[in-house]
Parts: C-alpha cells; sequence; structure tokens
C-alpha cells in the first residue's frame, strides 16, 4: 500500500513494549495461542467486551485471567450459574437502620476488568441485566445512574457444547462483544508441550508468574493512540462492504448492523498498533472479520443443516469483494 512509505506519525513504542511484554509474560504458562491472544489484546485496545468460546480444558478462563493480572486494574470475576439473580452482578439495595435509609451496595459487575465464566449458563433474566452495563457503560438502580470507572472490559467464556443448564445468548447480547474468539483444542506437539511444561512447573500457582505490565490509565491512554490511527477511505468503504453483503447473501438469515463496520475498524486499527503500524491495512481487516462478525450473523437453517460455519460464508463474503490496495 501506499501508506507504507509514510514516516510514523504516532510514537507507538510504548504500545509495542507493552505489548511484547504482555505476550512474554502469558508465553511462560500459555503453550501456543497467539491468535488468541492477539486478539484478547486487541479487543482491549479497541475499547470492546470480548466472548471466549470453546470446549472444557482448553485454557479459556486461566487465558483470561492471566491477561486480566497482566494489568494492573481492579478484577472481579463472576460464576454463572442457573440460579444466579441480576443482582447477585448489578448489586442491590440494602436498608441501612442506622441512616434509616437504602443504600447501594454494588455488585461484582462495578470493575475494570469483569471475567464472567460460563457466561451462557444463566437464564435470559440475569443476561438481560447485562444489556445497559455493556453498551452504555453504567448501572441504572432505583432511578439512581452508576457510571463504571474506565477501562471497563467484559471477558466472558461459554462452552459451544449443549449441555444440561445452558442457555443461548440473546442476540442483543452477542452483538455488544467485539470478539468472539474460537478457542480449538491443539496440536499434538502443542499438548505434548503443555504436558511437559506442566509437569516441569516447580510452582502450582501460575497467576503467580504473571506480573503487572499496564495499569489502567495507561489502558486509556493508549486507547487514544489506536483512535487516532490512519485509515483510507477506500478501506472504510471496504469494511462497510462486508457488512453489506452479510445483509444480502441467501446463506445469512440476518447479517450485521452498522455496529459490525464500526467494530470491524475499531479492531482493525488496533491489530495494526500491535504490529507497530499507525496505519490500517486490508489484511488487518480481513484478519478481524471473522471474529467481529461470527456471532453476529445468523444463517438459514438450511444451511445450518448442512453443516456451513459462519466463517465459511464470511470468508466467502470477502473473496466476492475486490480487496482495495
Amino acid at each position: 500500500m501506499e501508506n507504507e512509505n509514510f514516516e510514523q506519525r504516532t510514537d507507538l513504542g510504548k504500545l509495542s513494549n507493552a505489548v511484547a511484554q504482555i505476550k512474554a509474560t502469558l508465553a511462560k504458562i500459555i503453550v501456543g495461542q497467539q491468535q488468541v491472544i492477539d486478539l484478547i489484546i486487541a479487543g482491549i485496545l479497541a475499547d470492546g467486551h470480548i466472548l471466549i468460546e470453546g470446549v472444557p480444558g482448553v485454557a479459556k478462563t486461566l487465558t483470561a485471567k492471566l491477561v486480566a493480572k497482566a494489568i494492573d486494574a481492579k478484577y472481579s470475576r463472576v460464576q454463572f450459574t442457573p440460579d444466579l439473580m441480576p443482582s447477585d452482578v448489578l448489586g442491590t439495595s440494602v436498608f441501612n437502620p442506622q441512616s434509616a435509609s437504602f443504600e447501594f451496595k454494588r455488585g461484582p459487575i462495578f470493575g475494570n476488568i469483569i471475567l464472567i465464566d460460563e457466561i451462557n449458563r444463566a437464564p435470559a433474566k440475569t443476561q438481560s441485566a447485562l444489556f445497559e452495563v455493556m453498551e452504555e457503560r453504567q448501572v441504572t438502580m432505583d432511578s439512581h445512574t452508576y457510571k463504571m470507572t474506565e477501562p471497563f472490559i467484559v471477558l466472558a467464556t461459554q462452552n459451544p457444547v449443549d449441555q444440561e443448564g445452558t442457555y443461548r445468548l440473546p442476540e442483543a447480547q452477542l452483538d455488544r462483544f467485539l470478539f468472539k474468539i474460537e478457542i480449538k483444542y491443539p496440536s499434538l506437539e502443542e499438548e505434548i508441550a503443555i504436558v511437559t511444561q506442566q509437569h516441569q512447573q516447580k510452582t502450582l500457582d501460575q497467576l503467580a508468574l504473571v506480573e503487572p505490565v499496564l495499569a489502567a490509565e495507561d489502558i486509556i491512554a493508549l486507547r487514544q493512540q489506536v483512535r487516532q490511527l490512519y485509515v483510507e477511505p477506500k478501506l472504510l468503504a471496504f469494511a462497510a462492504q462486508i457488512t453489506h453483503e452479510t445483509r444480502n447473501n441467501r446463506s445469512v438469515y440476518l447479517g450485521g448492523s452498522p455496529r459490525a463496520s464500526l467494530a470491524i475498524i475499531n479492531a482493525a486499527k488496533a491489530i495494526a498498533a500491535i504490529n507497530g503500524r499507525d496505519f490500517v491495512t486490508p489484511d488487518d481487516i480481513i484478519r478481524v472479520a471473522a471474529p467481529v462478525l461470527r456471532h453476529r450473523i445468523m444463517l438459514t437453517p438450511d444451511k445450518e443443516m448442512e453443516g456451513v460455519l459462519p466463517d465459511d460464508v464470511i470468508a466467502q463474503i470477502i473473496q466476492k469483494i475486490e480487496i482495495p490496495r
């Protein structure tokens, strides 16, 4: 691209150093999964919530906890269960006899990095409690509005296997996640490395191996840098066209909304920054298209029965569009 000859407009030195430190720290414990780690870091830099999906035992929760530990910010974890109530997440008003008034006791959602484990195990009533806080970064309770402290990031995990006690997330809630990251089984070589590493480790406390790399205020400053990255008009149109085509594809029952186009651009900026560039390339947009769109589109019933995956349709859509150069 013509931008490759431009001088660096934004100093990404601090950002690059921070990303390198986080990756090096996580590499002490996590084997492989570089794509997953890149996308999680990109999601944090793009100010987006992240849904991590994978079968039990592929280190979904561990990866999310390690990333949270690498950031020096208020961290809380919520284990979603079928009997969880909205007040268990948001908080509740408690009567104080001394003041003869009700006081709002904040729930675990009030933090900077919130890990929601097995998010699809809570029923719709509890899921709906997350709608406002994930989108508007605030909680309204008893006619009072409580603002969240920035940065505010939800890292949620879910199991794709249909088991007793799981509920499909509403489309409106899925749309509030920037990425849906899928963690696959490791290769044989990676699994051997995992077993060997666990065997040789002298401590059972893996989190003790991780030291904070970034403070909360650093995340806010780095996000501002990411927002300022350059995107050519033709690349803005490219991202919008990808989303538009999901709404005109015979295999898709429900396509992406303009929020998806915005998410693609914001995520592509973060990926470019991670790679030390202050401008976005078509490859950045292509790389984030599937994680941004796979949970935002619904395939037609006949395609689902044929075993077609959202990623397959997204790849076909990108192949049909002329990539700007």
